[in-house]
């Protein structure tokens, strides 16, 4: 849902500064929201002392769930914020679900960063599936009671995050593999989803001194990979038939060469049957 829309069960606050309320930042939480760049970062402090902040900050008791990085710089500036309260989650799991969608939702959010945060998702679902008792024979309650998709296949996670499953699998490859350098690198668009995923498969030091050197080098570091990967792939054998099966596919194939030869052939007529009629219509 979009900053500054209406939260169903939200309470709506009221305006203050930063030190008239107490509002307690979950480091969990917290982590569920990617930091902003350095020009990300000052662009949204240049429209927040220009224009104020116009999207209430949303929260859970007194935890903040929505709008980190605004109260940051509302906090730096002493900038008046508006609150409104969302207490209708029953758990702190429940919580992180929503933020997941909430940023999911927007379009500002990277195709890397959706996957992500699709797959943080699927290991929370799944976590709660484990957790709770078995339906009994002939119960037909969904995995889930919200309208979700069950999550519990690759599939599931990439049309979540509007990516292929392909792109998801690179990303697993990455979260598990890669050094947090290449991470950060492909979080910021340094490097691509593809090339990131190969650039993983090499130690720890290669990735870092990949990173060090830069977008050229990042890309000299996957294409290596790729050419390796390439050169190792055994090469298909040609399968050899039987003499009989052999003669049987060549005839199969002159066979349907003479019908084709045959269909051209009358097709051919019936154009210059036309052209002739055409010609004496002229006339």
């Amino acid at each position: 849902m979009p900053i500054g829309a209406s939260h169903a069960g939200a309470t709506p606050g009221t305006t203050m500064q930063g030190t008239e309320l107490n509002i307690t930042i979950n480091d969990e939480l917290r982590s569920f929201v990617d930091p902003l760049t350095d020009i990300e970062y000052a662009a949204l402090e240049r429209s927040l002392l220009a224009e104020g902040c116009r999207d209430a900050l949303v929260l859970w008791r007194d935890t903040l769930i929505d709008g980190h990085n605004r109260y940051q710089i509302c906090q730096k500036h002493n900038i008046p914020f508006r609150t409104v309260h969302n207490n209708n989650f029953a758990s702190l799991e429940d919580v992180m679900l929503w933020m997941i969608d909430n940023h999911l939702a927007r379009r500002s959010v990277s195709d890397f960063q959706r996957g992500v945060l699709a797959l943080r998702k699927k290991e929370l679902v799944a976590a709660r599936v484990a957790e709770s008792p078995p339906h009994e024979e002939g119960d037909n309650t969904e995995a889930s009671d919200d309208g979700s998709p069950p999550w519990s296949t690759r599939e599931d996670v990439a049309r979540a995050a509007r990516v292929s499953s392909n792109t998801i699998s690179q990303i697993e490859r990455i979260q598990k593999a890669a050094t947090p350098q290449l991470r950060e690198a492909v979080r910021t668009g340094t490097i691509s989803i593809n090339a990131a995923a190969n650039v993983a498969q090499l130690s720890e030091e290669q990735q870092i001194a990949a990173v060090a050197g830069g977008r050229k080098e990042l890309q000299q570091a996957a294409r290596q990979v790729r050419e390796q990967k390439q050169a190792t792939r055994p090469r298909k054998e040609k399968v050899e038939l039987d003499p009989e099966d052999e003669l049987a596919a060549l005839r199969k194939e002159v066979a349907s060469l003479k019908d084709r030869m045959a269909t051209l052939l009358t097709d051919n007529q019936r154009l210059k049957q036309r052209l002739a009629n055409a010609g004496l219509d002229d006339e």
